[in-house]
């Protein structure tokens, strides 16, 4: 009776978690680009930019070494294996004894960083001199605090949607650019910004999640228990992901400390670029993710591999289409996205024509972005964790020499191609070793992925050459930024389409239908 229910109810779950994440996610896109504008507008490619994007390695390094941007994948399965026993005292127990072990390692590092860092940051900007690294310790030292925020709040959105309630944390990102702009505003410096930053980090990531969770029953208190079963299964799933250097993150990192060796205004145009690409990843992959792992984890849960295996393989499809889609568009209208974020009064030609460059060579690895959280997540519902990190860290250390070669080579071009390689074959090998997962629990054979991949290159192949040609005509008539990014979209989302429905892409139909239900709605 279990199973059938999980089977009869997993698609309305999906469809209102997708439906609450979608609208989610939509309104803080909307409000992600006015503060990408916002941000793009004010500082521009000049040195404050730069500051503004190198600001975030050290904080970003606390988050991903406390694992808090994988705390609903990790804590998740534990509430829900409590929940599906009805043992509601043991989900309470194991969330106090987990939330409090995080708060005691977030005081004690956050303490340890904030003094260390004016002594790291020739590791972090080595290119910068002793006056911006005064400056650039200054503003890593607001932001660091707000990662106590992030990850505690990210526990408190995990013990929600094990319950299946996703609106609190689903609004937790959108108040958080809330405050960035809202601080960049009235600042109107990058240390507006990152005080808006950390005032929009309490508000949205801490403090609505946890007075939802409070709202709905939880009892919170400081309970010191390291050998509880639970926190120990917490340690085991997240401490992969703590020591990994996962290339996700890594790259990152990777490209602020490469940027920081060109010119002043490599970081910031790297970090722009980064940003028009993390527009699609946004809006489809992150939704798909959030939206199909408590499903997933579910189907592990009861024993029904092969149903999960489904479910991964659908959504990463759909993710890889898409992927190709948008890389598709910002490709042909790179120049225009690229006014459209930054404007022409704090970019001069030179810096915009680069962000152009290193967005067109990233463009070769969005789909693989697009792709790995679903994967990830297909290892995290199985309860492994080290996999995805192991080959992280193992990929992150082999691209590690490329970024400077291709550096020294090929410019700001080059540190974007040493990018996309890395994320491709991270996602290529974690699809293999997922799929080897999955047959030894007898979830079926081969799931075809090398022809469908094939199929979607033949598809970009033939519509990249008239989608270019009609952004370069458009640019010679002088149309303004946003009307050609809206006629290329169009075209080329016509194009494809029309390829895809010849080629019989079972994706198109599936696109097609959820686009339909969320105009519907």
């Amino acid at each position: 009776m279990p199973a059938l229910q999980a089977r009869s109810g997993s698609g309305a779950r999906i469809a209102v978690a997708g439906a609450i994440w979608g609208a989610s996610l939509l309104l803080s896109r909307v409000v992600g680009l006015v503060r990408d504008l916002v941000v793009g507008r004010t500082l521009g490619t000049s040195g404050e930019g730069d500051l503004w994007q190198a600001a975030f390695t050290i904080p970003d390094f606390l988050n991903y070494l406390l694992a808090g941007g994988a705390l609903t994948v990790v804590y998740l399965p534990i509430a829900a294996g409590h929940l599906a026993l009805g043992d509601e005292a043991g989900a309470q127990r194991s969330f106090r004894r987990v939330w409090s072990l995080l708060l005691a390692l977030l005081v004690l590092a956050t303490a340890v960083l904030w003094w260390s860092t004016p002594r790291i940051l020739d590791l972090v900007a080595p290119g910068m001199g002793a006056e911006r690294h005064a400056e650039l310790a200054a503003l890593v030292r607001i932001l660091l605090p707000a990662q106590i925020c992030h990850v505690l709040g990210g526990l408190a959105s995990a013990w929600l949607q094990a319950r299946d309630k996703h609106a609190a944390a689903a609004s937790a990102p959108l108040l958080y650019t809330l405050g960035i702009i809202v601080g960049g505003l009235l600042g109107g410096d990058v240390e507006g910004f990152c005080w808006g930053a950390l005032a929009g980090s309490i508000v949205g990531p801490l403090c609505v999640p946890t007075f939802a969770a409070l709202r709905g029953g939880l009892r919170l208190r400081f309970e010191w228990t390291p050998r509880d079963r639970d926190v120990r299964a917490y340690l085991a799933r997240s401490l992969p992901i703590m020591v990994g250097f996962s290339i996700v993150v890594a790259d990152e990192w990777f490209q602020r400390r490469e940027g920081a060796l060109l010119f002043v205004g490599a970081i910031a145009a790297l970090g722009y670029a980064r940003t028009l690409l993390r527009v699609p990843l946004g809006a489809f992959g992150f939704v798909a993710g959030v939206a199909t792992y408590p499903t997933i984890a579910r189907h592990v849960a009861l024993g029904e591999h092969a149903a999960a295996r489904a479910l991964v393989r659908k959504a990463t499809r759909l993710m890889l289409f898409v992927g190709v889609l948008s890389a598709l568009v910002l490709w042909c209208a790179a120049p225009a996205a690229v006014e459209a974020l930054l404007g022409t009064r704090r970019t001069s030609p030179e810096h915009a024509a680069a962000v152009v460059a290193a967005l067109r060579v990233g463009c070769f690895g969005l789909a693989a972005w697009t792709a790995q959280p679903l994967l990830s997540r297909g290892f995290y519902a199985l309860g492994l964790t080290w996999p995805p990190a192991l080959v992280g860290t193992l990929v992150a250390l082999l691209a590690l020499p490329s970024y400077p070669w291709l550096r020294e080579r090929h410019g700001i071009e080059g540190v974007a191609a040493a990018g996309a390689l890395a994320i491709t074959g991270y996602a290529l090998v974690l699809h293999a070793w997922l799929e080897r997962e999955w047959r030894r629990r007898g979830a079926g054979e081969g799931d075809g992925l090398p022809l469908f991949v094939a199929k979607l290159a033949l598809v970009a192949l033939l519509a990249a050459w008239p989608c270019t040609k009609l952004a370069a005509r458009l640019h010679e008539l002088g149309w303004h930024a946003l009307p050609t990014l809206a006629l290329v979209g169009c075209a080329t989302t016509a194009i494809v389409s029309t390829v895809a429905f010849l080629l019989r892409f079972d994706e198109l139909e599936a696109l097609r239908a959820r686009v339909a239900r969320r105009f519907a709605r």
